[in-house]
C-alpha cells in the first residue's frame, strides 16, 4: 500500500508544478503582440495565479489521508522505517490503529510489580489488612507518612509500620511525605522500621522536602534500606537527574500528595518518558514508580507505556472484593501497557 500511495504523491506533486503558469513580462507580452503594437500598449504585469500552491495541497492532501487510511499515521518521524508501522519505533505519533500503540516502552521492559497503599485500608485492624495484601501476591506494601506540614494531613509514625511486621514479611515501602526538620530527626528509624529482615525496605523522600538530597539518600543506604525519591506533579524531572546514580527508584506522583482517592493526571507521561530515557540511556538499574488515581485501566497502561513499571494503588486495588483478582488484573494491564496495548 506504501509504496503506490508514495508514487502518487511524487508524480502528483510533479505534476502541480509542471502546470504552474508562467509569468509573463512586460516586454514578452510586447513580442507576442507584435512590435507594431509595443510602442502604444502599456501592458502591466499580472500577478502569478496561484493555481500549483492549490493543486500541490490538494495532492499532498489526498495522499496522507490515504496513508492514514492504510494505517500509517507518522509522516514527520526521523527514525528509518518509522512511516511503515515498524514495531520498535519509539516517536510517539507512530501507531497503527486507534488503540494500539507501536512504539512499546523504551528500552527493555522492567519487571511490573503492584505496590497497594494502605491509606484506604481499615486502619482500626491495619495488620488484618496487610495480611490480606500479602496473602493477595502484591509486590511491596506501601505505607503513606504525612507530618500536616509538607502535606496538609497526618498519618503515623516509625511505630505503627514496624509494627505491622508482627503481620506479615512481605517488603515494605515508606514514603516520607515530611519537611526537612522531620528527615533530620527521624529518617533513621523510618528506615529501619521499613527494613524486613534480610529485605532492604524502600524508603522514598521528595525532591521538594529534602534540603539537602545527596545526604539523605546516602543515610537511607548506609542504614541498609533502598534510597528512592518522589516528585509531585509540578516538579521538573530535572530535579532529579543529578542524583539518578544514587537511588533504586524513582517516584512520579501522578496526584497531589495528601490523600487518597484523587483523580490522575495524565500530563505526568511525558515526565516518565524522560526519566526512563535518562535511565535507560545511562544503563542505571532504577524502577519508576507512579502513585494516584492509578486503576486497572488505561491510567496504569498509558503509564507503563510511557516507562513505569511499579504502580502504587490504593483505592485502584481496595475497590475489588478479591484482592489477588485486582492484584492480577493491574499487573496483565500495565504488562500489556508495556508492549504498547492501552485499553
Amino acid at each position: 500500500m506504501v509504496k503506490p500511495v508514495l508514487f502518487f504523491l511524487v508524480s502528483s506533486t510533479a505534476a502541480a508544478f509542471v502546470i504552474t503558469p508562467v509569468n509573463r513580462s512586460p516586454a514578452s507580452l510586447s513580442y507576442m503582440a507584435g512590435a507594431d503594437q509595443a510602442a502604444d500598449s502599456k501592458a502591466s504585469e499580472a500577478p502569478p495565479l496561484p493555481v500549483a500552491k492549490f493543486m500541490g495541497a490538494a495532492v499532498i492532501g489526498a495522499g496522507l489521508a490515504m496513508l492514514r487510511r492504510a494505517g500509517y499515521s507518522c509522516l514527520g518521524c526521523q527514525c528509518r522505517g518509522c512511516c511503515k508501522g515498524s514495531p520498535g519505533c519509539q516517536c510517539q505519533g507512530c501507531s497503527r490503529g486507534s488503540r494500539t500503540s507501536l512504539r512499546a516502552v523504551y528500552g527493555e521492559p522492567r519487571k511490573v510489580e503492584i505496590i497497594p497503599s494502605v491509606l484506604p485500608a481499615d486502619f482500626g485492624k491495619l495488620g488484618e489488612e496487610c495480611k490480606r495484601l500479602e496473602d493477595a501476591g502484591v509486590d511491596r506494601i506501601q505505607f503513606d507518612v504525612m507530618d500536616g506540614n509538607f502535606v496538609p494531613n497526618l498519618t503515623f509514625g516509625p511505630d505503627v509500620i514496624a509494627y505491622m511486621k508482627k503481620y506479615c514479611s512481605v517488603k515494605f515501602e515508606t514514603q516520607l511525605m515530611v519537611e526537612q526538620r522531620c528527615l533530620d530527626y527521624m529518617l533513621p528509624q523510618f528506615v529501619e522500621a521499613t527494613n524486613q529482615p534480610n529485605k532492604p525496605g524502600v524508603t522514598i523522600v521528595h525532591v521538594e522536602a529534602a534540603t539537602h538530597l545527596h545526604r539523605n539518600l546516602s543515610q537511607i543506604r548506609a542504614a541498609g534500606g533502598s534510597p528512592s525519591v518522589a516528585l509531585n506533579p509540578h516538579t521538573p524531572a530535572e530535579m532529579v537527574e543529578n542524583v539518578l546514580d544514587m537511588v533504586d527508584h524513582v517516584l512520579v506522583m501522578t496526584v497531589n500528595p495528601g490523600f487518597g482517592g484523587q483523580a490522575y493526571i495524565p500530563t505526568m507521561l511525558d515526565k516518565i518518558r524522560k526519566i526512563r530515557k535518562w535511565i535507560v540511556d545511562r544503563n542505571l538499574d532504577v524502577d519508576i514508580e507512579v502513585d494516584g488515581g492509578i486503576k486497572g485501566d488505561k491510567t496504569i497502561a498509558e503509564c507503563a507505556d510511557a516507562g513505569a513499571n511499579c504502580f502504587i494503588a490504593g483505592s485502584g486495588l481496595f475497590a475489588y472484593d478479591d484482592l489477588s483478582k485486582g492484584v492480577e488484573e493491574l499487573r496483565s494491564v500495565a504488562q500489556a501497557g508495556q508492549k504498547g496495548e492501552i485499553p
